[in-house]
């Protein structure tokens, strides 16, 4: 397994170097030149998981997302080499531009099985090469789901284990201009990451630019004490954040009052978090309404933050 993941960097390295070079994300924001005041840094940039935008086509969802001034598109990593000359052709010369990618590997990380972690590696140096050419800022993962049984007991050992394979899996996405993205989620669906500080702590051992984390406002409604705390404590690995309403997993704004994000996104302003806020979130009732009312709703919020 190594071996072969070892070849491929080594055959990656030479015809990277313009890609590399050539990673940069084009943003909305406008930064200010006083790097010390991160809070000029900041601003929203809304993206829509590519399911959760309506439309039959990805014409009409980025027609969709333009008319609302959405920022971004977080395509699924499943297919995804397929679809990339779709994807490519579909953004060019749009407002919207490809956030990140997620998921969509085969295998797990945290597998005690060689040939389980290598159909990983293989799936997700796949997307990673695609999220390459999209200008994405990362590939969301997860170390491993309840579900994916059996997996590595939850153990020091066990950490140091993921941080080996996150620094091999990273020098590809550093080499590809782009990153591997740690989601902490609710202990419900995966008990071995469940808090940003955690995937934080993670990302600063792996000591590697290809690996970043992420926070999610649904996962971090069970697992966080503060939003705001969460993502201070991510500092500048933060690379994506995901939303949804805060008890049913909907749209932003459908569960009431208690769609609050003023206190996250205080934290973020503090960091001049300036990439992607990205709905991953279902709907309960008129998708397009719902969500212009909902991108209203977070655009008071983080006016007020």
């Amino acid at each position: 397994m190594n071996i072969n993941r070892r070849k491929f960097l080594q055959n990656s390295a030479a015809g990277l170097a313009m890609t590399a070079l050539a990673g940069t994300v084009t943003t909305a924001c406008t930064k200010s030149e006083k790097k010390s005041n991160a809070k000029n840094t900041a601003c929203l940039k809304i993206s829509l998981q590519e399911s959760v935008t309506p439309g039959n086509t990805l014409r009409q969802k980025l027609d969709f997302m333009e008319s609302l001034g959405i920022a971004g598109i977080e395509p699924s990593g499943h297919r995804l080499r397929e679809r990339l000359p779709e994807l490519k052709a579909a953004v060019k010369d749009r407002t919207v531009k490809v956030s990140a990618i997620c998921a969509g590997f085969s295998g797990f990380i945290l597998s005690p099985y060689p040939e389980e972690r290598q159909l990983f590696f293989e799936s997700t140096q796949e997307i990673i090469q695609a999220a390459s050419e999209l200008e994405a800022l990362g590939v969301v993962i997860v170390p491993a789901f309840n579900g994916q049984q059996p997996q590595y007991p939850h153990t020091p050992e066990t950490r140091k284990f993921l941080i080996e394979q996150l620094q091999e899996i990273g020098q590809i996405a550093a080499l590809y201009g782009t990153s591997v993205i740690l989601e902490p989620l609710n202990r419900g669906e995966a008990f071995f990451l469940r808090q940003v500080a955690d995937a934080a702590s993670i990302c600063r051992d792996a000591n590697n630019n290809g690996v970043r984390c992420m926070g999610d406002f649904w996962h971090m409604t069970f697992e966080e004490t503060s939003d705001m705390g969460a993502f201070l404590s991510a500092g500048d690995y933060l690379q994506h954040v995901h939303i949804a309403s805060r008890k049913n997993r909907l749209i932003p704004g459908e569960d009431g009052e208690v769609d609050d994000y003023v206190n996250g996104f205080t934290g973020l302003k503090m960091l001049g978090y300036d990439k992607y806020i990205s709905y991953e979130c279902g709907c309960s009732g008129d998708r397009p309404t719902l969500i212009a009312q909902s991108v209203k709703m977070l655009e008071e919020q983080w006016a007020k933050a």
